[in-house]
């Protein structure tokens, strides 16, 4: 017998509509082209960005222990990798581009999807395109140190906008060999690491205090930065209209993506903490530059500082590429935001890119680092959560739903999501209310947005 409340998924049409206008989109279908190897660079262009070169330094200061210093990120990457593997079958289930908005609208609620993708159209990409910027700047004065960091981060976000404002055939290239570049660097990286002569005092080993270490509410906060560094690992279901055999690609690319990153992320931590004293790491944002000078010295640290760069050139280039596709969704939807899916004969959203774009360079001009990760830290994990949610809801919901890819693991693998994403949001609210409160409010401020917009569920036929 039929379950009446369930509304049957219809992809090629939007999920919003006002009495008396065209539900006709007013953009054109995005070409398919995004092959694996491509959507894999765009997961772990999106990944390996600003937290693994910065966060560190965040995290010594409490956790002066190296043990769970790589116990905290192998646990992020086991997290994402849960978060990964839910995500996969939710694409592979629902194709459409638009990530958590086209997923949460079509398991909960429009009005929740709309609120997803305001806050990742406002701020859960420029804000991360934000900070990849600045630690350009930061990273730059090492062999530039006449000019100005806010210039050159300006100069970065503009001229990559540029470079995707030119067509997907491009922006695929240009994505490409800048991510498998960066890749190479890190491993570099990793090996001079583990051949440079180790720091004295550093042990891999459990101590006697480590346990209450990892129990504590400094272990929470440091996985917010943890898994901000890992955030990316969805990237390619931003984009699953454009990527060639979706229901099959887009999961093995966020496995592959994730995996990859992970064992990256976890040596070069432990090349960071072999090669670095702690102290000199503590409270600072340029951690790769410190360690960099520890392993090369001082003019080998311009290098190294040069070579960061650009890996950073690579995150924010997908970050531009993906962000906007979000933005087109939303357009496709809503009639008050119709202007933000015009788009080229070639599928550029070149408006989309353009919002962002603006977004971007106003965070960069009134922002700073640390502020700007936690204010948007708050706002995505809670979507993610939610996301990761709506599988376990689906399965309920609609056993008979076609799942080409089901999550490995489940239900363990989503709970384990939920249960480290309530956690960090805890504590998040606890210690650092303020920013809290205002990622909450940006999404609150999605609404208004909403209804001003005339967002409204479409009627569909009942089954």
């Amino acid at each position: 017998m039929s379950n009446p409340a369930v509304i049957p998924y219809r992809p090629e049409r939007p999920l919003f509509t006002e009495p008396g206008v065209s539900t006709s989109k007013p953009s054109r279908s995005p070409v398919a082209t995004v092959t694996l190897t491509t959507a894999t660079a765009i997961v772990v262009a999106n990944m390996v960005g600003t937290g693994i070169f910065t966060s560190l330094g965040f995290q010594v200061a409490d956790l002066p222990s190296g043990f769970v210093i790589i116990c905290l990120w192998v646990l992020g990457g086991v997290v994402a990798l849960g978060g990964a593997l839910s995500y996969a079958e939710l694409a592979a289930a629902l194709p459409r581009s638009g990530g958590e908005y086209h997923f949460l609208s079509r398991i909960f609620h429009p009005i929740l999807g709309f609120l997803s993708g305001w806050t990742s159209a406002t701020v859960g990409f420029a804000a991360p395109i934000a900070l990849a910027a600045m630690a350009f700047g930061t990273y730059a004065k090492a062999f530039a140190p006449g000019v100005s960091p806010l210039l050159l981060s300006l100069v970065l976000v503009w001229g990559t906008s540029a470079i995707h404002f030119l067509g997907q055939r491009r922006g695929s290239a240009f994505q490409n060999w800048s991510t498998w570049l960066k890749v190479v660097l890190i491993v570099a990286f990793i090996v001079a690491g583990f051949v440079a002569r180790a720091t004295p005092g550093v042990s891999f080993f459990p101590g006697s205090h480590d346990w209450k270490l990892m129990t504590g509410p400094a272990f929470a906060i440091s996985l917010v930065y943890v898994m901000y560094s890992y955030s990316g690992w969805n990237a390619s279901t931003y984009i699953i209209s454009e990527v060639r055999d979706p229901v099959r690609n887009v999961p093995r690319s966020v496995f592959t993506g994730t995996v990859v990153v992970l064992v990256l992320y976890v040596a070069l931590n432990a090349a960071f903490l072999r090669t670095t004293p702690m102290p000199a790491m503590a409270g600072k944002v340029e951690v790769g530059l410190i360690a960099g000078q520890q392993i090369f010295g001082a003019e080998g640290a311009k290098v190294v500082a040069a070579l960061i760069c650009l890996g950073l050139v690579s995150s924010v280039s997908s970050m531009v590429w993906i962000g906007p596709r979000v933005t087109v969704a939303m357009g496709e939807d809503l009639p008050g935001l119709s202007v933000l899916a015009i788009t080229t004969k070639n599928g550029t959203p070149r408006v989309a890119i353009g919002v962002q774009t603006l977004i971007t360079t106003g965070l960069l001009l009134t922002g700073t680092f640390q502020g700007v990760l936690v204010y948007i830290q708050m706002a995505l994990i809670l979507f993610s959560a939610l996301t990761v949610l709506g599988v376990i809801v689906l399965r309920v919901r609609e056993p008979n739903l076609a799942r080409p890819y089901r999550t490995w693991g489940y239900p363990v693998t989503p709970i384990l999501f939920l249960l480290v994403s309530g956690i960090m949001m805890f504590y998040t609210a606890e210690t650092m209310p303020r920013q809290s409160l205002a990622g909450l409010g940006t999404i609150l401020a999605g609404l208004i947005v909403y209804f001003a917009t005339g967002g409204r569920v479409r009627r569909e036929e009942r089954v």
